[in-house]
């Protein structure tokens, strides 16, 4: 259930032996299944009602590319409820065939499921208006009403918007397009939640005053990325982690965002807000915050973020001394984007100090992983697309092989590309001594789910806020937290002071800066560079 062609089959292997095959149509029974019974039976999925999904921002990017292929790819595995209907919304002057035209280069549509696609644009509406007129919000509740069973429907409203109207269009949700009766209103609302501490209060608070904590949907969709759902699984299900899991055996954690590309052309928004709040802030975090938190005594959507919380709570502020910036140029003997530096981006403004690089050492206080140094590292414009946890062990005591032959375990989770776990272990080489090489236990999705598609992290996102589940969403007192930690880092590098730290010039396709290993290396992070993993093919 990916937003691409899915595979005709899957085996699995059961109990008794053999292999058995699961067809599509059985893969796409067994997820149906699953939104009724949700996280312990709290899905309140119901195929029955009639539901209304509104696209606020329905010209823009984001619904182009990633919303309304979303919604396509749903619609067309059915698993939305069947009377599901769309209404997008924008000032943009456009019709539901302007929508069909901009977005189907991204829907990935089979020439057998063309039928299907005409019958999800039939499930289209549109509506011009502004964002702060109540009057134009008006029209868009007749519009919604038109689509309304006896007077009822679910209502799901996407701020695919820019965060500067949030509260204005916020507010006229709340004043004229509630649901009526037993029926429920959701608002999802997409990152930057914020821009700081005291926006991000304003907003948090704004958002309180017009919907209960449970109606508010704020979607970072890292956490719905199948290798950062499985966290929790492969954590809190296997016995041979616990013992390890604290500061007795782990030496380091490093959790890492790459880009081989730069902004593209995008840098006047991505100059606005730097990979610190693009990146760190929320993804990496929001990744931290599961591989460190305790065990939940459920798996309920509170329970999980109530030990999200604790974590954070236990995390001080972002030191300098912690930091490295970088701020990528160009490569003189790289082709095409690599010969321009961030600052050639006719988008951004000239002379920007904005990071597109950002290494930050955080240290959780408490008895678990007290001296444990989590390292969150993200760029742009480096040496390769990855983005991965990798939990480095400690030495081995009393060695008693060649000096320096030992290397570190390692266990380490892929999210992306090509979602993987696999652990770094030592080895006897063939032969007769006792040479000793790095080998790998290795559980590569792509081998063990041959055949089988991944749901795309969007696609998991939305079907949780039609059950109501939260799990995967970001809790209002956790954003209250990740602003807290990074907040005075923010102000300091975004300071009109002299003696503000400026971003250290890395090559474009690099690692980013020397700088940023250095300071790994002091806080006990020991990369030797010999041992590259090679994922199992399929």
């Amino acid at each position: 259930m990916p937003g691409g062609a899915r595979g005709d089959s899957a085996e699995v292997e059961p109990h008794g032996g053999g292999v058995a095959a699961l067809t599509q149509e059985e893969a796409l029974e067994m997820i149906k299944e699953s939104l009724h019974g949700g996280q312990e039976g709290e899905s309140d999925y119901d195929a029955n009602v009639t539901h209304v999904f509104v696209v606020l921002g329905a010209s823009g990017d984001l619904a182009t590319k990633k919303i309304y292929p979303t919604l396509w790819w749903l619609f067309r595995d059915r698993l939305l409820p069947d009377n599901t209907y769309f209404v997008g919304y924008a000032r943009s002057n456009i019709k539901v065939d302007d929508i069909r035209k901009k977005t189907f280069q991204h829907m990935q549509v089979k020439d057998d499921q063309k039928n299907r696609l005409d019958e999800f644009f039939q499930h289209n509406s549109y509506v011009a208006g502004s964002y702060d007129k109540a009057e134009d919000f008006q029209h868009l509740n007749e519009e919604i009403k038109k689509f309304e069973n006896a007077g009822r429907a679910n209502r799901l409203f996407y701020l695919a918007l820019p965060p500067s109207v949030y509260k204005e269009v916020a507010t006229n949700i709340r004043a004229s397009c509630m649901a009526q009766g037993k029926c429920w209103t959701r608002v999802i609302v997409e990152k930057p939640f914020g821009h700081d501490s005291d926006s991000s209060a304003q907003l948090s608070n704004h958002f309180a005053s017009l919907f209960a904590e449970d109606e508010i949907y704020r979607i970072d969709h890292y956490l719905g990325k199948e290798m950062v759902q499985n966290l929790m699984v492969l954590r809190f299900a296997n016995r041979i982690l616990t013992p390890v899991w604290n500061r007795d055996n782990v030496a380091c954690v490093t959790i890492l965002f790459k880009e081989p590309f730069g902004t593209q052309g995008r840098g006047g928004y991505f100059d606005d807000y730097g990979i610190i709040r693009d990146v760190m802030q929320n993804h990496l975090l929001q990744i931290l915050s599961l591989v460190a938190m305790e065990r939940p005594v459920s798996t309920k959507a509170e329970d999980i973020r109530n030990e999200k919380v604790k974590v954070l709570r236990c995390i001080n502020e972002v030191q300098l001394n912690d930091v490295v910036l970088g701020q990528y140029v160009g490569d003189p003997e790289g082709k095409g984007d690599a010969k321009e530096g961030y600052l050639d981006d006719p988008t951004v403004p000239k002379g920007s100090t904005t990071p597109t690089f950002a290494l930050a050492v955080l240290h959780i206080h408490n008895e678990r992983w007290e001296g444990v140094p989590f390292i969150l590292r993200c760029g742009k414009a480096l040496n390769e697309r990855k983005a991965e946890v990798r939990i480095q062990f400690r030495d081995v005591s009393g060695n008693i092989f060649r000096p320096g032959e030992i290397d570190r375990n390692e266990l380490v989770f892929r999210v992306q590309p090509g979602e993987a776990v696999y652990m770094k272990l030592m080895s006897k080489k063939p032969g007769m001594l006792f040479d000793c090489e790095v080998t790998e236990l290795d559980f590569t999705y792509g081998s063990r789910y041959a055949g089988v598609k991944l749901p795309d992290a969007y696609e998991r996102l939305i079907l949780d806020v039609f059950c109501g589940s939260q799990i995967n969403f970001v809790r209002s007192d956790e954003l209250v937290e990740a602003w807290r930690i990074f907040t005075p880092l923010l102000h300091a590098i975004e300071s009109q002071k002299p003696l503000k730290p400026l971003p250290i010039p890395y090559k474009y396709g690099s690692r980013g800066p020397r700088e940023a290993d250095e300071l790994a290396a002091q806080h006990n992070f020991k990369y030797t560079g010999a041992y590259k993993w090679v994922s199992s093919k399929p």
